[in-house]
């Protein structure tokens, strides 16, 4: 099987401390994985090694079968990687459509106008306040904003770090249904960490669960069961 993604013992940190504990997964092209599990288990810091952001000490990340451990996150990005910070980061200065022609900053300038229609398909709520600057967003608008600009350049892999964070349980499930059809309509694959299971157990095809920098399970949402899974959180 052809893998978009292979993470093999990978192995990471913040001054010597070790996060990341021998972590291995796969992902095929067009998979939604949700890493899920307590706080601490390492799973933002597993997205941070793979982008490049967090120094990976050992193992290896193969994307689109090259070797890219502790490659530059600028060079992650022309090779069709994007990364969507916790926490709905946008440019509050700039208004919404600012916003998404800077994520279409390396894209030829008769393009950006087309790709911005484009990313407004798959978030409607925002056309309506392309000109209204970001910080006057709702946090669900702010989120969906984050989002829209990551894929201002047509990722093949997105990474996305709790983006139901500090939402509603209305617009939790909306962003989330959002990232679901994006990946159905255009093929995107996600590697999504969400504290929210159930709906991460909504839109994703697998979920891996992470405790203590490890993995300590992986299953489908079909078959895995909450017996099984409160047992992967709790040890």
């Amino acid at each position: 099987m052809e893998y978009l993604l292979e993470i093999c013992d990978i192995e990471a940190g913040y001054d010597k401390r070790p996060v990341l504990h021998g972590i291995s997964l796969e992902m095929t092209p067009g998979e939604i994985v949700a890493l899920v599990g307590p706080n601490g288990a390492g799973k933002s810091t597993l997205l941070k090694a793979i982008f490049g952001l967090v120094k990976a000490t050992q193992g290896t990340i193969t994307f689109r079968g090259q070797k890219i451990q502790n490659r530059k996150p600028s060079d992650n990005v022309k090779d069709g990687m994007s990364y969507v910070l916790q926490g709905s980061r946008v440019f509050n200065e700039l208004s919404v459509r600012e916003n998404l022609e800077v994520g279409g900053y390396t894209l030829p300038s008769k393009d950006v106008n087309a790709r911005i229609e484009e990313v407004l398909s798959f978030f409607p709520d925002l056309r309506s306040l392309h000109a209204r600057n970001a910080r006057c967003l709702s946090g669900g608008e702010r989120q969906m904003l984050a989002l829209a600009r990551a894929l201002m350049l047509k990722p093949v892999l997105l990474l996305a770090d709790e983006p139901s964070l500090g939402l509603g349980p209305v617009m939790a499930h909306a962003t989330l249904s959002h990232l679901h059809d994006l990946s159905r309509q255009s093929g995107t694959t996600i590697l999504l960490v969400e504290q929210n299971v159930r709906e991460a157990l909504a839109v994703a095809q697998r979920v891996c669960v992470l405790r203590l920098g490890r993995v300590v399970l992986t299953d489908t949402p079909q078959t895995l069961t909450l017996e099984r899974l409160q047992q992967a959180f709790l040890g």
